[in-house]
């Protein structure tokens, strides 16, 4: 009997939200609701390294071994996390393909049935080319945590990126995973954890980004909106009008914190020569060095930096004023990095 009947069966009854996400550009701490400072996870990283490259055929055994060796949760499913986000790449392909198909299709029926074969292509390149779109990864993870006997749940809704929702009414078109650790639910992207896809040369380059991992829902909520609301895990919910029209951010909140954003629109109106502010507020630890705008305009980029000054709330402000009329898109730095955007009407 083929070893892999059992998993095929399995996966492809549970792969069923066919995605179009874009991974992020990385950044490199994360956010988190628990306190795990008990924990380095250096040991949970090595076994997964170890592990490089095992057969995806047998699940069962694969999640044993990652997880033999620990006693706590936490640490079992470090070890399921980082051996998927360093065995899977990104299927550039599949993706690019189903995009295509897709938007040629207008029938119920036709959409139906090139889902059902999709979703073998999908399994097919993730159980022997390691290639898979978000939904292969939260599956991965899923179906290694249930073996661990940890609960884990695939989440669906819109992922927020530089090429996807925008603004619009959205499209539903990301995965990622809830899981129960010590009684307590926490959100995770394996697929944005994994690493980034280069527009531009095609190409997926794989860097791990821990922002992802445990993150905190007040972060994650800037660029994940689930379908079902519960799972924001946030007591006071955002709406999707707000999600979609939000400023545009980038994994790097997660290091610094950036938890209040003014304004909190992608879309902002100014007027020629009158000073505008934008705020933003960090975590009380963050340490930061250097402040600066970078504003576009029809493709020639100014750099400005600003004093790093705080204001009686808490808000680090930076007061900025446009020579001309137009729109401008501009982009807030914190020590050379993007941190979020938003774009400019001068009128």
């Amino acid at each position: 009997m083929d070893k892999g009947h059992g998993v095929r069966e399995t996966m492809v009854k549970q792969i069923y939200f066919i995605c179009f996400c874009a991974t992020l550009s990385t950044g490199q701490l994360f956010g988190q609701r628990g306190d795990f400072s008990q924990f380095d996870f250096k040991k949970s990283d090595s076994v997964a390294r170890a592990l490089y490259d095992h057969s995806l055929l047998d699940l069962k055994t694969l999640s044993r071994k990652l997880t033999a060796l620990f006693t706590t949760d936490v640490e079992k499913f470090r070890s399921i996390y980082k051996w998927v986000c360093e065995n899977i790449d990104y299927d550039y392909a599949t993706f690019s393909r189903n995009q295509k198909q897709r938007r040629k299709l207008s029938r119920i029926e036709d959409q139906k049935a090139w889902n059902r074969e999709i979703r073998m292509v999908m399994y097919e390149n993730l159980i022997h080319k390691r290639k898979s779109v978000c939904t292969g990864y939260a599956y991965l993870v899923m179906e290694l945590a249930r073996h661990a006997g940890i609960p884990c749940k695939i989440i669906d809704g819109y992922g927020r990126t530089v090429a996807a929702n925008i603004r619009g009414d959205g499209v539903a078109n990301h995965s990622w995973n809830a899981v129960e650790l010590n009684k307590q639910w926490y959100l995770c992207d394996p697929t944005w954890s994994t690493g980034a896809f280069n527009n531009q040369d095609y190409e997926f380059i794989r860097k791990y980004d821990d922002s992802y991992f445990l993150a905190d829902p007040a972060l994650f909520i800037r660029n994940h909106y689930p379908l079902d609301t519960a799972w924001t895990l946030l007591d006071a919910k955002r709406s999707l009008t707000q999600f979609l029209n939000g400023p545009l951010i980038y994994s790097t909140i997660y290091k610094y914190r950036v938890t209040e954003i003014v304004p909190n629109t992608f879309d902002v109106i100014a007027r020629k020569k009158e000073k505008t502010s934008i705020k933003f507020r960090m975590g009380d630890q963050v340490s930061i060095s250097t402040i600066g705008l970078q504003v576009n305009r029809n493709g020639r980029i100014t750099t400005i930096d600003v004093p790093v000054v705080k204001d009686p709330e808490g808000f680090y402000v930076i007061d900025h004023s446009f020579a001309a009329r137009g729109r401008e898109v501009v982009h807030l730095m914190v020590d050379g990095a993007y941190v979020f955007t938003m774009t400019y009407q001068v009128e």
